[in-house]
């Protein structure tokens, strides 16, 4: 099967996960996956010594680390900077994951991991660990009708349900 954009430019898996780097993601992800480099695109935690410190202690051994603002992290993938990596791109808030997008980052595929409800905030329920606004909902929506595909997974071993589906049920 051939490549896609995404995996030529060393991108294997990208994940939103409010949680960033926990027990699931240190171990079963990284592992199934392969992942020789974590990327936390994010602006709030890249100035965010403490929480840095914090990610780094989480990290498998003989992963890498990369805790990037989201226009930096954009700009290093697309310049070719992670090819022949298997990197396993995590964003905690949806936002930059559109940012991504909309910077021109290829995302073929994306993971809805863990978004918690915000109080005052109304939103729809995509699995028991995952809520999206309805114009979150709205933007995952229509790029799945650009075709990127937009699935929620909770751990690699369950079956990847796609968001149209989950809305199905």
């Amino acid at each position: 099967m051939e490549k896609g954009k995404m995996q030529s430019l060393g991108i294997i898996h990208v994940r939103l996960d409010e949680r960033m780097i926990h027990g699931q993601v240190a171990t079963l992800w990284s592992g199934n996956l392969g992942a020789t480099r974590i990327m936390i695109a994010d602006d709030a935690v890249a100035k965010n010594e403490i929480e840095k410190a914090s990610l780094k202690t989480a990290v498998p051994g003989g992963v890498k680390l990369s805790i990037l603002k989201v226009e930096t992290a954009a700009a290093r993938i697309q310049a070719g900077n992670y090819i022949g990596q298997k990197v396993f791109l995590i964003v905690p808030k949806l936002s930059d994951l559109f940012e991504l997008i909309d910077a021109g980052v290829p995302i073929e595929a994306f993971n809805l991991g863990n978004l918690s409800l915000k109080p005052g905030i109304e939103g729809v329920r995509i699995t028991k660990s995952c809520y999206l606004t309805q114009d979150q909902l709205d933007r995952c929506l229509a790029l799945e009708k650009e075709g990127i595909r937009i699935t929620a997974q909770m751990v690699p071993m369950e079956q990847a349900r796609p968001l149209s589906q989950l809305l199905k049920k």
